[in-house]
């Protein structure tokens, strides 16, 4: 055939014959040179001419902003015209000659190579795929014609390095640097536009919607077509109407998540599905190339040049693969990262949404959870997610060029992968059962955040041995799963490694056995083994794919949850099914009027604001709330923030409305008191705080709103009562600051009714009375004699230490991030807990099972160089049976290994988790008042999962590859031993790179966990104050905070990944290296190798790409996640109580016996180099003897409190109860044997039983004496499971009187000799307080009792009545000497209307 190359005007032509002599069969392999100056010179400018319009459009539309013109740019941009101008110069010169062609394509390309790069430079983009190719191919093109066209050459590699410099050169500038200095956040690169949370979430948003008017329009008409059919056949179908769309909502709950998230991310993911489907094409070409240059090596005379060019394609074809699978990997990060992002920001916005029902079912713990381990098991979703379809094609493939090579025999192989597949997948489905495991860990995170609640209550009644072995309890549960989880993995992973030599010994078997004539030679050997390598990816993604959809469940259920709707004037309840908690509720509020809100406890007062905010469920009438609405809630909600940001709540400081808020709320005094007055951060949940200080500050947040409706519940209850007066006439009353705006203040003060305009009596869930003071009084009813019962007792007196005095001005994360180097210390640690019984076997398991491989490939070798004799090989049977024993012995070890690893790293994480925990309770209260919360959840949930499973996994593949790698080494060094001249520096190489890596990745996985810590504090805090978010409208601002902490988190999280893929792509050039170097030296000794050993070598070399990979990945997980121990353990440094108990204590079973108290010299201090909280206390309380404690806020009231019971330790002097000086015995000794009833009413999750007796030693008669003694045997006995009624988290579903008389129940049942009530009837109404007050009297007669006082009224028959002021005892006398003498007592008294 004749071809003919015409160019227009110069008419060059070029006769080529085709004649495959010229280029293939020959010594001197050459291209013609019409095809040089044609195919290969304009098959680049093709690619670009077509393809640049289309990336031009997708440029347009993808604006990221203008990146400013570096120097680098300036010189890449001046070359550019440079280049442009020589080679102008040289077309015109060749203008009439025939090269004009060879460089005119130069010039066309250049001039829109050079508009292309300016144009991504306009719209933002930093890295161009679309220009690399095109330099790729212009490179490759440019390499045949070598010598004609140097200067070609030349031009083309300087563009391609500029270009390579931009791809590489910012993760190795971030690589470098951590290695040299430790990285701080300011080095990381900010997120890029479409990988916020902003932006990420409002698309999402909107497909969500999409999303869910779809399935409701499926659903609506279903339900259409339903009730058509009733109607047809005369029957009435309403309620199954409900169940279709009830069942429609189950069905598609599970999935449509998913769906959401594939319309929002799914173009992006398709183009790493095409980078993929690329991998795939040269991962099945190099078993191709690999049989002909083992068809090379059998022929005796065929050319050298071909076999080096089978070794340069094979190697051509790694680089490619490696290059658009770490192209896929990173696209599959980046959708995994913005699907966490995703999820995150939903979690969030449906925990400020979450109704009543909800929360009590969806915890703090549990909400944890899912934005914890939830959320990464759905990112390994997102890599795994291919598998789904692509693995089946893989595996097909695999199979057909099987069967080409080994005929019908490869049906036994198929038949192999039968029975494995099913049993990974049996595997996979029975590890998604054990995920109960995760019910287990959500149960202990649940009861982790409730115990770190109310730590303050352990610590007083010496509850932390019950709370420990309750949490113990859920662990083991947690780790028996676990286990069996593991050795289900262990069975998978020892199937899964051992698959290769499973195939390749039923194959191999079936085809030398059904026919003598069938002879293993290299060629049918190695090619097969390495199509066998490749047929286990696709067998070992597909468990992994189904086993990381769990977490879908999960999250569609927590979605799927119904949201609050505002509502009033009807029937409410707590939950859809459980009964009214109001009933017949009609109420008209006049704009700008104050109404009051009365009743006994649990009489539905605070559930009449909640129903008025949208909190409780409807079941029946309307409302509608005019303007804007500003809530103050019972127990005050304070952010972990300075005071003024509390106060002003995201709103800008106007000094003037500030100001008179602060004094108008009696907050002025308090600010003088904190150490950077209004900018002193307040600890969490106000732990720095006095109960009265923090509702203050929680009515002060309302106020500063400029609210037109006011909803204040109880806000009263917890200040002295000249502070409530004080704020009544200041904020609430007629002259007050609100007095134009709408106010509905729920009260036990019946001092502030008379100036009411209209008051609502609550009993049982219904008004039973409204109208004005005088109106309720002339009718003489139920309100009129309560109100001349307790109107004359109506004063009270608070109570509460102010902690400001410890000095605090700022709180947070007190976790360093400690960026030095990964010390030796964590792994020693992490092995001496497993315990060397354990290591020594697994190292020799390991070596054995890697031996064992080893000898059987090599046997393998041996049988493909057997000399065929007659058409057949000898002794095939006696070959088959040591390959198969040799192979059965790895299995084996590789089940033991993997089983002795998991079992280790239980042992190794039961250790540290009791280690962890034990720490935790056994820490002082200053520790928890200055750590946060959602940092000690985090070392609990993220950092206990990690050890759990992570380092474990990341140690099995760790050590296998390890092992694997050394067995290729030697395999290649014994074929070809020249090789260990290539081997030893790419070794080199491979480590001074990785240790550039791990340096830098190690630090960025610190900074992200450090940044992940107050994702969990922020969901924690805005779960437990959502309802107060939710009425002042702050969601937006919250959920901008949510926002910024979840994008700083992807801030660190971005450029770990990127730089995982940096190393791996040049790790991956480095085992490409191997491959190239062990090729090229088999084509050199050519003469002196067998086929056998060349197959076995080239073979194992092709495996060093994935290995390298693999242990650079297994070894980053497990430096990244060693940190975890480092996390655990750093609390085994900080300061603890004393012990719980002390061994051979002679203290008497039934210490104190009188319950005399002295006080010598007593001072106490919250820090060292703080003031005297107490100083010389001097003071001796007889036996029986009832003491009344009162005094301005911080006199030092609570602090007595605190010390008697040792949760601040003496600084000088002692206290003595009955003689035995509380400082030598231990902690629990002292706790159990005295009782308080607490300020704060705490109940954790759980049986009734269990809140009042955790460690079950009292009976239940006993415990019904109590709860009669305590008032609530009549409620109680109303509930539907009496005594095992669960309590939800907190006891919300307890109203917080009820709470308040729980925690009376449990003093009664204790009995102890010494009995301290600390502001113990603050949110009760008067009559229950005047019950209680007797209650106490009559069952505490024989004890000592000292009472913090709340109403003074409740202390002026006692003993003695001490007044503190300023941490020391200023009075001390009988209530009427002291009201005799005039004091200060007199003048409080006085104040209260008492005298």
């Amino acid at each position: 055939a004749i071809w003919k190359c015409g160019f227009g005007n110069f008419g060059q032509q070029y006769t080529l014959r085709s004649d495959w002599n010229r280029t293939w069969y020959t010594d001197k392999p050459d291209l013609t040179e019409c095809f040089q100056n044609t195919v290969l010179v304009w098959f680049p400018c093709v690619y670009l001419w077509l393809l640049a319009p289309f990336y031009a459009l997708k440029l347009y539309c993808h604006d990221c902003g203008c990146i400013r013109i570096s120097t680098l740019c300036t010189a890449k941009t001046v070359i550019f015209y440079l280049l442009y101008c020589i080679y102008f110069a040289i077309l015109a010169f060749f203008a009439f000659t025939s090269l004009l062609t060879s460089f005119a394509h130069i010039v066309y390309r250049l001039v829109l190579a050079i508009c292309i790069i300016q144009l991504e430079r306009i719209r933002g983009c930093r890295s161009s795929v679309f220009l690399f190719l095109f330099w790729v191919l212009a490179v490759v093109c440019s390499l045949v014609p070598l010598r004609a066209k140097i200067q070609l050459v030349m031009y083309e590699e300087g563009v391609l390095n500029l270009h390579t410099q931009c791809i590489i050169a910012v993760p190795l500038r971030l690589v470098v640097k951590g290695y040299r200095t430790p990285l701080e956040a300011g080095d990381l690169w900010n997120l890029r536009e479409e990988d916020t949370s902003d932006k990420i979430i409002s698309d999402l948003e909107e497909e969500w919607t999409t999303e869910c008017m779809s399935s409701l329009s499926v659903c609506f008409s279903r339900q259409e077509n339903t009730m058509a059919a009733g109607v047809a056949l005369g029957t009435r179908l309403p309620d199954q109407a409900q169940i279709l769309r009830k069942l429609q909502k189950e069905q598609s709950s599970g999935f449509c998540l998913l769906r959401t998230l594939a319309r929002n991310l799914g173009p992006y993911f398709l183009t790493g599905t095409m980078c993929i489907i690329f991998h795939d094409f040269f991962m099945f070409a190099i078993p191709q190339v690999l049989s002909l240059l083992l068809g090379f090596m059998n022929e005796e005379d065929a050319p050298l040049w071909k076999g080096y060019f089978y070794a340069t394609l094979m190697f051509l074809l790694s680089c490619l693969q490696s290059l658009f699978n770490h192209q896929y990997m990173y696209t599959c990060f980046t959708v995994g990262m913005r699907v966490k992002t995703a999820v995150m920001g939903l979690v969030y916005r449906k925990s400020l949404v979450i109704n009543s029902a909800s929360r009590r079912t969806c915890t703090v713990g549990e909400i944890v959870n899912l934005v914890s381990a939830d959320t990464q098991k759905l990112m390994d979703f997102v890599v795994y997610f291919n598998a789904v379809w692509l693995a089946p094609i893989e595996i097909a493939l695999c199979l057909f060029f099987l069967w080409q090579h080994l005929g019908p025999s490869a049906l036994a192989g198929i038949a192999t992968v039968i029975l494995i597949f099913p049993l990974n997948g049996f595997i996979a489905k029975k590890r998604s059962k054990l995920q109960v495991q995760m019910k287990f860990m959500d149960g202990r995170i649940k009861l982790m955040n409730e115990i770190l609640n109310g730590i303050k209550i352990l610590k007083f009644y010496a509850w932390e041995k019950a709370f420990l072995e309750q949490v113990l309890g859920y662990r083991e549960k947690e780790l028996k799963a676990l286990k069996k989880s593991q050795i289900l993995y262990s069975i998978s992973i020892a199937s899964f490694n051992s698959s290769t030599f499973l195939i390749a010994f039923a194959m191999f078997g079936v085809y030398v056995l059904i026919d003598d004539k069938n002879v293993l030679d290299a060629q049918k050997v190695f090619v097969s083994m390495a199509l066998i390598n490749i047929l286990k990816t696709p067998l070992s993604q597909l468990p992994f794919c189904i086993f990381s959809m769990v977490p879908l469940s999960s999250l569609s259920i927590f979605f799927s949850d119904g949201e609050g709707v505002l509502i009033d004037n009807g029937m409410f309840s707590w939950t859809k099914e459980g009964p009214p908690c109001l009933k017949r509720i009609n109420v008209r509020v006049p704009q700008g009027s104050l109404v009051a809100v009365v009743g006994h406890v649990g009489s539905g007062k605070s559930s009449l604001l909640s129903a008025m905010l949208g909190e409780t469920e409807k079941r029946s009438g309307s409302v509608s709330i005019k303007g804007s609405v500003a809530y103050v809630p019972q127990q005050a909600w304070i952010q972990n923030a300075t005071v003024q940001d509390n106060v002003t709540f995201g709103r800008e400081k106007q000094k003037t409305w500030y100001q008179r808020v602060l004094d108008a709320c009696a907050l002025l005094p308090d600010l003088e008191i904190l150490p950077a007055g209004d900018s002193t951060e307040i600890g969490e949940k106000g732990l720095n705080l006095s109960g009265g200080q923090k509702q203050r500050v929680s009515l002060a947040r309302a106020v500063y709103r400029k609210a037109d409706v006011y909803l204040l519940d109880d806000p009263l209850s917890a200040v002295d009562a000249h502070v409530g007066q004080h704020i009544f006439d200041k904020v609430i009353g007629p002259k007050g600051v609100l007095r134009n705006k709408t106010r509905v203040l729920v009260t036990h003060g019946m001092s502030f009714l008379p100036q009411a305009d209209l008051i609502l009596v609550l009993v049982d869930g219904e008004i039973t009375e409204s109208g004005s003071y005088q109106e309720l009084l002339s009718r003489h009813g139920a309100f009129a004699d309560f109100i001349h019962t307790f109107a004359s007792n109506d004063r009270k007196e608070s109570v509460t230490e102010t902690a400001a005095q410890r000095g605090r001005t700022s709180l947070g994360d007190t976790n360093s991030t400690n960026l030095q180097g990964m010390e030796l210390e964590m792994y020693m640690e992490y092995f001496k807990t497993i315990g060397m019984a354990f290591i020594i076997p697994i190292v020799f398991l390991y070596a054995f099972q890697q031996g064992a491989s080893l000898t059987y490939n090599y046997w393998l070798s041996l049988w493909a160089d057997e000399p065929i004799v007659n058409g057949t090989q000898v002794d095939t049977d006696m070959k088959l049976a040591v390959y198969g024993a040799l192979g059965f012995a790895q299995g084996i070890a590789i089940f033991g290994t993997t089983v002795a690893i998991s079992v280790g790293g239980i042992i190794a994480s039961r250790h540290l988790h009791m280690d962890l925990l034990k720490n935790v309770l056994h820490s002082p209260m200053s520790f928890f008042e200055t750590t946060p919360s959602g940092n000690l959840l985090n070392r609990f949930a993220k950092e206990i999962d990690a050890i759990d499973c992570m380092i474990p996994d990341g140690l099995k593949m760790m050590l296998g590859y390890l092992f694997k790698l050394m067995e290729v080494c030697i395999i290649v060094m014994l074929a070809t031993p020249f090789a260990a001249v290539v081997i030893l520096p790419l070794a080199i190489l491979y480590a001074f790179v990785q240790s550039f890596y791990v340096a830098t990745s190690c630090q960025l996985r610190r900074l992200e966990s450090v940044s992940r810590s107050p994702i969990y504090t922020h969901f924690n805090e805005t779960v437990q104050g959502a309802s107060v978010i939710r009425a002042f409208g702050e969601q937006h601002r919250f959920i901008v905070q949510a926002n910024k902490r979840v994008d700083f988190n992807q801030t660190s999280y971005f450029p770990r990944f990127v730089a995982t893929r940096w190393l791996a792509v040049n790790l991956e050039f480095v085992g490409n290296g191997v491959v190239l170097a062990a090729a090229i030296l088999s084509v050199m000794g050519k003469d002196t190798l067998s086929p056998g050993i060349v197959g076995l070598a080239v073979s194992h070399s092709l495996q060093v790409t994935g290995i390298l990979s693999w242990i650079v990945r297994s070894w980053t997980d497990v430096e990244n996640n060693i940190v975890s121990v480092e996390r655990v353990k750093e609390y085994a440094d900080t300061a603890k109580e004393a012990v719980w108990t002390v061994e051979g204590s002679s203290l008497p079973l039934a210490w104190p016996q009188t319950g005399t108290i002295e006080f010598q010299d007593y001072g106490l201090q919250y820090r060292k180099g703080l003031d005297w909280a107490l100083k010389g206390i001097t003071l001796k309380i007889q036996e029986r003897e009832k003491v009344g404690i009162v005094g301005r806020t911080g006199a030092g009231k609570s602090s007595l409190a605190l010390g008697i019971f040792r949760i601040l330790e003496a600084a000088k002097g002692a206290i003595y109860i009955d003689g035995v000086n509380i400082a030598e015995i231990g902690l629990h000794d002292l706790r159990s044997r005295i009782t308080i009833i607490p300020q704060d009413p705490v109940l954790f999750s759980g049986s009734l039983r269990m809140n009042l007796d955790p460690f079950d030693t009292y009976t239940d008669e006993e415990i019904w004496s109590s709860l009669e003694l305590a008032h609530l045997k009549n409620f109680v006995s109303n509930l539907p499971d009496k005594l095992n009624y669960e309590c939800s988290e907190g006891g919300e579903n307890l109203s917080l009187g009820q709470r308040q008389l729980v925690c009376l129940a449990r003093a009664l049942l204790r009995k102890t000799k010494i009995l301290v009530l600390d502001e113990a009837t603050a949110a009760v109404d008067l009559e229950t307080d005047t019950l209680i007050q007797s209650t106490i009297r009559q069952q505490f007669e024989d004890c000592t009792v000292l009472t913090i006082a709340h109403r003074l009224n409740t202390i002026m028959d006692y003993t003695r009545v001490i007044v503190m002021d300023k941490g020391h005892i200023s009075e001390m006398d009988s209530p009427t000497n002291l009201i005799s003498n005039r004091g200060q007592f007199y003048r409080m008294c006085r104040e209260a209307g008492l005298v």
